[in-house]
């Protein structure tokens, strides 16, 4: 996607007057000195990021829309409770969407894209399964984070909303969804419900889910992996996560589809599962997953999208009406 033109919020001058102030307040009590300019390296309609450089090193200030608020909260509360697993967090504004973070190092991309070593994945995916296991006794508190709640008894109706929206979903446009898809998409309803009960059945807590974990957004060093950028999150179906973890090794490591380094990240992220289900029910709940996996990418998607100014929905609307293709064709897989 290209940089859009920088959205009236993040260009207004006192805007940025106001978050040069509360940065350079949360340094100071620190006893740390900005010491050159901010730049502005990431700019979304939905996020922007400033680069502060100080005597401390560099810091990432970062800026989120109203539908994202809960992010700085929610990096708060795991930088307490999972310092080894996410960066540390030296100054937070759920109720402005602000947070202040150091920065991580190499991201994990850099690395995996140089050394092709899996095993960075096998590593860390266990580690983010103790996260979400965790973090499943803990959901009171993060709704009250005002995350978004897309747990698996939520998803059928959620579906069913998003369907409604057809604007959503660019019908016989380029790039949308074909009326043949969109009708097939609401003959699969029923189906969804079903998958739904069937995953519930099994002793799998809902938790959270990353919603973008991918190797960008992980530093690594030191044989640490820290998580970051949790804008995209969610509390649903804990094994969602996967989905973009696979797309990410294919992409960074040119692994065809069905390659043996799948089945090894799968395993190695449903070994600390087997505390709740035995090691063939979670390959079968993660089969399960899989379909609605590509749904919940989806709402996140539109969740953002909708959001939007007018004049910018369309150059962000291909990922939805896209993973609703990804869902009809991993359906129509399972059923063959």
């Amino acid at each position: 996607m290209s940089e859009q033109p920088i959205p009236p919020l993040w260009a207004q001058a006192d805007w940025f007057a106001q978050v040069h102030s509360w940065i350079t307040a949360a340094l100071d009590r620190q006893q740390i000195q900005v010491n050159g300019p901010m730049t502005q390296p990431h700019i979304r309609p939905w996020s922007t990021v400033l680069h502060v450089p100080t005597s401390a090193g560099a810091y990432y200030f970062k800026a989120t829309a109203l539908r994202l608020h809960h992010e700085p909260a929610l990096s708060a509360l795991l930088a307490r409770q999972y310092p080894g697993d996410t960066l540390p967090v030296l100054a937070s504004d759920p109720d402005q969407g602000w947070l202040l973070m150091p920065e991580g190092g190499t991201r994990l991309r850099e690395i995996i894209r140089m050394d092709r070593d899996v095993h960075h994945w096998e590593v860390l995916l266990p580690r983010y399964a103790e996260l979400q296991i965790g973090l499943a006794q803990q959901l009171p508190a993060l709704l009250a984070l005002n995350m978004p709640d897309r747990r698996i008894a939520q998803l059928p109706s959620l579906y069913q909303q998003l369907l409604s929206d057809t604007e959503a979903l660019w019908i016989d446009q380029p790039d949308g969804l074909t009326s043949t898809q969109v009708r097939q998409l609401h003959q699969l309803v029923p189906q969804v419900s079903d998958i739904c009960a069937q995953l519930a059945a099994y002793q799998i807590p809902d938790s959270l889910h990353h919603g973008d974990l991918h190797d960008g957004n992980i530093f690594a060093g030191d044989g640490q992996y820290r998580l970051f950028d949790w804008g995209d999150s969610s509390l649903s179906h804990p094994f969602f996560s996967l989905r973009t973890v696979f797309v990410s090794v294919e992409n960074s490591l040119d692994l065809p589809i069905g390659a043996p380094e799948f089945t090894r990240l799968r395993d190695a992220y449903l070994e600390p599962w087997t505390r709740f289900e035995t090691a063939e029910r979670l390959h079968k709940a993660m089969q399960l997953s899989e379909p609605l996996s590509s749904i919940c990418s989806a709402l996140s998607w539109h969740w953002i999208v909708s959001s939007l100014p007018e004049h910018l929905k369309r150059e962000y609307a291909v990922p939805v009406p896209g993973l609703l293709d990804e869902f009809l064709v991993a359906t129509s897989e399972q059923l063959t």
